[in-house]
């Protein structure tokens, strides 16, 4: 079933297919927006009795998928300890980042170089750092937060395929994060320099931040922008992005800045908030 589902992946029209999702699911029909939603919830197990408003009061589908939650859903563990899980999802992989490498899967990987989008010597900033890839189901919270506190520094949106990022299209597809549309997020903070990668996948209508950028989703050219002077700070905690349908997002830190949970394995599910490292600074 795996490779067949694979297969029909390379075979369809990746970015048409997410367009059209798109439509549908921005549409402020009524009857649409409200059969979309109610639909969605029963099929995949929505928890509604944490979103900050009930179902009939969502604009469209995309609003009902980037909702809010209620004050206190998601506290965060102690941020002056820990690093904290950006998004709600389950571990995909984690570990040192190794040869300017990160583990995809069981026999495969990509380049740091490939999903940044940016040059060799920001890559190299992250050799043998850390690094830790979550995946978003169809259920979890959609927006993503900031792990630790933080400056934005610069960011790359980088044009890509429309993979699904499930397990067995991870386990399958080579490159698969650093072939999908991303945009990676570079910070400066007192955990040194890091990076939250927002990954895009089959049928992402889009990916935004909470600060003004230049970039289009569905776009056919990288987009580089330099925040150095913006000011755009951030807390532990702070959201600083969502996700229009399923993602993933990817950290990287310098070295001898985190130690990850020793009982953190693939498979694992998270909160947003949630303690996923030691800080080493």
């Amino acid at each position: 079933m795996s490779s067949a589902f694979i297969a029909l992946q390379h075979l369809v029209p990746q970015h048409a297919l997410s367009r059209l999702a798109g439509s549908l699911a921005a549409s402020e029909t009524p009857w649409l927006r409200d059969r979309l939603i109610r639909r969605f919830v029963a099929a995949y197990g929505v928890d509604m009795s944490e979103a900050a408003r009930g179902i009939g009061e969502f604009a469209s589908f995309n609003d009902f998928f980037t909702r809010e939650l209620k004050p206190g859903a998601r506290p965060l563990e102690d941020s002056q300890k820990f690093i904290l899980s950006p998004a709600d999802g389950a571990v995909s992989q984690l570990g040192p980042v190794s040869g300017g490498r990160i583990i995809q899967a069981k026999g495969r990987d990509y380049s740091v170089a490939e999903i940044l989008g940016c040059g060799a010597e920001e890559a190299a900033r992250f050799e043998g750092g850390s690094f830790i890839t979550i995946y978003l189901s169809p259920k979890d919270y959609h927006r993503a937060h900031m792990p630790a506190a933080g400056t934005l520094a610069a960011t790359s949106y980088i044009p890509g395929d429309l993979f699904s990022v499930k397990t067995a299209t991870a386990a399958g597809v080579d490159r698969l994060f650093a072939r999908n549309e991303r945009l990676s997020c570079r910070f400066d903070g007192p955990d040194g320099h890091f990076a939250s990668i927002m990954v895009g996948a089959m049928i992402v209508a889009g990916i935004d931040t909470v600060w003004p950028n230049q970039f289009r989703t569905h776009a056919s050219a990288p987009v580089h922008e330099d925040f150095a002077s913006a000011g755009h700070a951030f807390a532990a905690g702070d959201e600083m992005g969502r996700f229009y349908l399923g993602s993933t997002v990817v950290l990287l830190f310098e070295p001898g800045r985190v130690a990850w949970r020793e009982d953190l394995k693939p498979g694992d599910p998270l909160r947003m908030g949630e303690a996923i490292a030691a800080r080493r600074t």
